[in-house]
């Protein structure tokens, strides 16, 4: 049988080069040519003992550019410069083997160097131009043009963007007190969500637009400051992230999917496993068999307590968007991916819900071609598992405006309520039910002091008739505001609580049936938990200072209730 082995390949054009074998090295760096445009990293051969492949690109400081895992159920990475916007012409290939057997696996080998021999076929093909290399122009993006490594860009009207793009900075589980923030501030304070349509046209204001990203000096200088050396340690809780998904499967387990941390990379880490008892993370990526799905932001991960099975779809990362259907079946922990018929476009920052057995995918942002700016959706999708197809309903009444980073929350098993949201560059903080008996939309007129626009909220049913929204982003800054909706009377209310004051965007929140145990709040402070008691858990998201959050925060709902 064929021993273990790490090969890569350089260019499209190259030939597998050999990494690492059985017997050797367990770390290897490698000096991507110049001229190379695309990376493939796979495995060959059984993997035996040995747990994962860690990949990290990193540009000419050491900085990473974008991370991967191979695993022995996800044995293939590969990365082209066009996704990558920090790709330089000094890109370094750093791998590292944990687990097996070893000669050298206990990690103080020196690091093994490797050049690579370039391949020049007879017909060679002129590099694409650095305008053609950044892919598609996202919402009037101008290119930057400077020799000094100073690049102003102008994400005036751009959708698929990290609202604190561009931040280098270690994420602590909690800020020490007295600790001083080095995140430079993204979320630019002034103005309000009706100026961001002036804002758009100027560029002297387009920090006031969503995903504004620094100058490239200003970002390179910040990440060397944050560098810190090669973690070798095992992580025990997720790294900070936002546009993740964390979905409860029962009332002792969340599984928390995919995300981007710090300076725009998608996390190292992609999934955990959460387990309420004890509020513990368990590192899951290795723990089921199958092709995991590839990093990404902007995506769904929804639930069916009837087959026992999660389902993930759609997203971005970079420029590549996705219109996949993955399944984790959370009996047998093996992922499937579906080929499905019928049409669905490639959305991120949509909504799902689950409706007996089915997928109902409303709005998101999907690319146009180039130079058209990327859209938002009004459209409506139903996925069937059943029959693995796509299909859109026939809808009628008043149906929501085109809109992205909006909130869909299922009531009473037989409406939607559809909340905020926005198309650039409008900022929405409208109401619309879908009646699922009628397939009816209609605008919902509602009482008391509504939240103000907002996208990329948090969201969670509270009650047969009461649903929470928390947070979000209006354009400038990121909220930290409380609000719940009920739907007897459609009326709003705000609510204030000291565990819920942090601004957040782009974060996590559910609801977990918990009982019998104590829990652990973000300070350490225990909090009983009665018997049956329902529990509102809030992760991730990033604030106005460029901070990625990691750690858990902890409400009792009965608590949100009695504040109202």
């Amino acid at each position: 049988m064929e021993d273990f082995g790490l090969y890569a390949v350089f260019g499209v054009n190259g030939p597998p080069q050999r990494l690492l074998s059985a017997e050797g090295s367990c770390r290897v760096a490698v000096a991507v040519p110049p001229s190379v445009r695309q990376v493939v990293l796979f495995s060959s051969g059984p993997w035996g003992q040995r747990i994962c492949v860690n990949a990290e690109l990193d540009d000419a400081d050491r900085m990473p550019i974008t991370i991967g895992k191979l695993t022995p159920y996800n044995k293939c990475l590969s990365w082209e410069q066009w996704e990558e916007e920090t790709w330089t012409d000094s890109v370094t290939l750093n791998v590292t083997l944990e687990g097996g057997n070893l000669v050298k696996a206990d990690g103080v080998d020196p690091e093994l160097i490797l050049a690579v021999k370039e391949y020049t076929p007879k017909d060679t093909v002129a590099p694409l131009a650095a305008r053609e290399l950044n892919g598609k122009r996202k919402r009037e993006r101008t290119s930057e043009e400077d020799g000094n490594e100073n690049r102003t860009t102008k994400r005036g009207e751009e959708e698929n963007v990290c609202p604190n793009g561009g931040v280098e900075k270690t994420t602590p589980v909690r800020k020490a007190r007295g600790q001083s923030k080095v995140g430079q501030k993204l979320f630019s304070s002034g103005g309000d969500a009706t100026k961001m349509k002036g804002a758009a046209n100027g560029a002297g204001e387009a920090q006031g637009i969503v995903g504004r990203t620094p100058p490239q000096s200003a970002a390179r200088t910040k990440s060397r400051q944050a560098k810190t050396p090669t973690q070798t340690a095992p992580l025990v809780s997720p790294s900070g992230r936002w546009g993740q998904t964390l979905c409860p499967i029962n009332a002792q387990t969340a599984i928390l999917i995919g995300g981007q941390g710090a300076r725009m990379q998608f996390c190292k880490d992609p999934m955990w496993k959460l387990c309420t008892e004890d509020m513990s993370w368990v590192a899951a990526e290795t723990l089921a068999e199958g092709p995991t799905p590839e990093a990404r932001i902007g995506h769904t991960a929804v639930y069916d307590p009837d087959s026992r099975r999660i389902f993930v779809f759609g997203g971005s990362k970079n420029k590549k968007w996705f219109n996949d259907v993955h399944i984790l079946d959370t009996q047998s922990w093996k992922w499937t991916m579906v080929e499905a018929q019928g049409k669905v476009p490639p959305l991120a920052y949509h909504s799902c819900s689950m409706f007996r057995g089915e997928l109902f995918v409303l709005g998101g942002v999907f690319p146009c071609p180039n130079p058209e700016p990327d859209g938002c959706s009004d459209s409506l999708y139903i996925f069937d598992p059943h029959l693995s197809i796509w299909y859109q309903p026939i809808v009628t009444g008043d149906a929501p405006s085109a809109r992205s980073g909006h909130s869909a929350c299922v009531m009473q098993e037989r409406k939607i309520y559809v909340f905020g949201g926005w198309d650039t560059p409008v900022c929405y903080n409208d109401m619309y039910m879908l009646d699922l008996g009628l397939m009816e939309f209609s605008a919902v007129k509602t009482t008391g002091i509504a939240p103000s626009p907002r996208s990329w909220h948090g969201s969670a049913v509270l009650s047969d008739t009461q649903f929470l929204i928390h947070g979000g982003y209006n354009g400038n800054n990121a909220l930290s505001d409380t609000f719940i909706f009920d739907t007897d009377t459609n009326s709003w209310t705000e609510v204030t609580l000291p565990q819920l004051s942090v601004p957040r965007a782009g974060h996590s929140i559910i609801t977990m049936q918990t009982g019998g145990h104590h829990l652990f709040s973000e300070v350490d402070e225990v909090v009983d938990a009665d018997s049956g008691s329902r529990t509102l858990l809030v992760f991730g998201g990033g604030d106005n200072e460029g901070n990625f959050y990691s750690d858990l925060t902890i409400v009792a709902v009965e608590e949100l209730l009695t504040a109202i």
